[in-house]
């Protein structure tokens, strides 16, 4: 049995393992590596393994850096299924055709650019028509039903509490008479979250390949972050300001409206106006709704007593056209605006950041892990100015950073991850985690009695 680390090696985006087995190849996630831009296409387009040779693909949630190039995927040879949760499924047909309008619509622009100066056209990552071709080799599965994507290989989904849907990987694998597991944890949630199930902790298993996103952070605990939103949201309100908050569409965006949910609902602040500007922040939430028995008890309780949904209350508009969202400059604050991309690097909030960046009124939320050289990291370490669609603009507005709001597990919470298994796992793969971060927890599960810690780089192989 053999784990080759493909992606989310030494950095937190690109998830893609490839485990080898009984001569069957499968590929726990094919997501997107996100980065400086001139990087990003040539990393992203090829891969170090022949498509052709994937049995099946086992994906742990939709987010794009875990799912997002499955089109190109499909689109340059792979034949077989895609399991996820049923959520995963659904979310991933919204998602997968998001992603690929981006990549069309950035082509596009960038070829009218290339041909002003004789240069031949790019090609997007991927189109639409392939996306619709990897979102039709979706097939769901539920948590906690083990099934055999291939012969000698049971695979079983358990809740990672990070999105809705959302699931740690195991893997049981018989070869030569022996059995051998493996559990992959996908990005592991926070117990105190709203909306989602608390995580299942790994149990029993021989290798654990776990995320270390915040190894060497412990988050502000979920009332803090609460508090301290609500801090933001009432002085830039106060203030008659708007409150602008990157946020990823899926995941993000409907934590953070249940938030103004519970703080309207429960008089913590006057209702003012919320605006979820995305089509695929509006479609996702639409589909976290068909989905209610994955909420936790608390959400569930909250939709009892208050006799309304979780994701809907008055004062609160999902923007979907363009021209709504362009009205949206035209309004006067208090308000709060969501819109995605979750780093800022494209979409909407863009055009939100450029009208309202240099107004000190206003507030910019920055609510959530931001990717080297991305617009969102530039706001994070609070530069001057900021190019954004070339132009630069002062940076006048307050910029606020609330990581207890993080979907995924602070130190404390990675540490009680891996406890659960120490003394029985052989190993312990450190994935989707920058150096820095990684270095802090490696050093600390080592403190912690930990052996056979392993920080793989990109392409490594490990014979287990």
């Amino acid at each position: 049995m053999k784990l080759y680390f493909n992606g989310a090696a030494r950095t937190v985006t690109g998830s893609q393992h490839l485990v080898e087995a009984n001569g069957h190849r499968l590929l726990l996630d094919c997501g997107l590596f996100q980065g400086k831009r001139n990087d990003t296409y040539e990393r992203n387009k090829h891969f170090a393994f022949d498509p052709k040779s994937i049995d099946a693909v086992i994906l742990s949630h939709a987010h794009i850096d875990h799912s997002g190039n499955l089109p190109n995927l499909v689109k340059s040879g792979f034949g077989g299924p895609i399991y996820a949760t049923p959520p995963t499924a659904t979310l991933g047909e919204i998602m997968l055709m998001d992603s690929a309008h981006i990549h069309e619509y950035d082509a596009e622009y960038v070829n009218k650019k290339r041909s002003r100066r004789g240069e031949p056209p790019v090609e997007p990552l991927y189109t639409k028509r392939d996306a619709a071709d990897a979102i039709e080799r979706y097939y769901p599965v539920k948590y906690n039903q083990p099934f055999s994507p291939v012969s000698g290989i049971t695979v079983t989904f358990y809740e990672a509490g990070h999105i809705l849907g959302s699931a740690a990987i195991r893997l049981d694998v018989e070869e030569n008479g022996e059995h051998k597991s493996l559990w992959f944890s996908g990005d592991i949630g926070r117990g105190e979250l709203p909306l989602i199930a608390d995580p299942v902790l790994p149990n029993d298993v021989d290798y654990l390949m776990m995320e270390c996103t915040y190894g060497d952070m412990e988050h502000f605990t979920v009332e803090q972050a609460y508090n301290n939103f609500q801090q933001v949201v009432k002085k830039t309100f106060d203030r008659g300001g708007k409150v602008i908050i990157p946020a990823f569409a899926v995941g993000r965006t409907q934590e953070i409206v249940y938030f103004m949910n519970q703080m309207i609902t429960n008089g913590d602040i006057s209702p003012v106006p919320v605006y979820v500007d995305s089509p695929l922040a509006v479609e996702a939430s639409r589909i976290f709704t068909q989905y209610p028995e994955y909420f936790d008890k608390e959400t569930n309780e909250f939709i009892r007593q208050h006799k309304h949904q979780a994701l809907d209350f008055p004062g609160l508009t999902y923007v979907s056209s363009v021209d709504e969202s362009k009205s949206l400059n035209d309004k006067k604050g208090p308000m709060m605006i969501i819109s995605a991309s979750g780093m800022a690097e494209n979409g909407r909030i863009l055009h939100h950041l450029k009208n309202n960046i240099e107004n000190p009124r206003n507030s910019v939320l920055i609510v959530g892990w931001q990717a080297p050289d991305t617009l969102g990291r530039r706001l994070v370490e609070g530069v001057d100015q900021l190019r954004i669609y070339g132009q630069l603009y002062d940076r006048r507005a307050d910029v606020e950073s609330i990581t207890g709001l993080s979907a995924h597990a602070g130190q404390n919470a990675l540490l009680e991850y891996a406890s659960a298994v120490k003394g029985r796992a052989k190993s312990t793969f450190l994935v989707h985690g920058e150096e820095d971060a990684a270095g802090v927890f490696m050093a600390l599960l080592k403190d912690k009695g930990f052996e056979n810690i392993v920080y793989p780089q990109l392409q490594d192989v490990a014979e287990l």
